[in-house]
């Protein structure tokens, strides 16, 4: 890749296991609205070693922070605390990360959400 991109990288785990229903529907709807935001490349999520991550890609940051001010990630991030704990870490870069690179970067370079 030539170009700069934002990387988002974030990582969650539900705080009890009644908290899974909740966690997933607003977790759908908010991986819903970053596959069609403005200025997003990819999206994409996976669970490594029982964390919920994400990965998604855009344009620039102020993109990204569009999405993040909005729709169901504004709710995402109002009721996240309440169900789940977790890190996230977003950087510009011209290299997007490989899904092995994922969890070494949040573990090493994420803050506390």
């Amino acid at each position: 890749m030539q170009q700069d991109v934002y990387v988002s990288i974030t990582g969650l785990q539900v705080r009890r296991v009644w908290h899974i229903p909740s966690f997933w529907s607003i977790a759908m709807k908010s991986m819903v609205q970053a596959r069609n935001a403005p200025g997003n490349i990819s999206a994409d999520a996976r669970n490594i070693n029982g964390v919920h991550h994400t990965l998604s890609v855009w344009t620039n940051k102020d993109a990204m922070r569009a999405y993040l001010t909005t729709g169901p990630h504004l709710e995402a991030m109002r009721l996240f605390p309440s169900i789940a704990t977790g890190k996230v870490v977003g950087y510009q870069t011209n290299r997007i990360p490989d899904w092995s690179e994922i969890n070494a970067i949040w573990r090493d370079h994420g803050r506390n959400v």
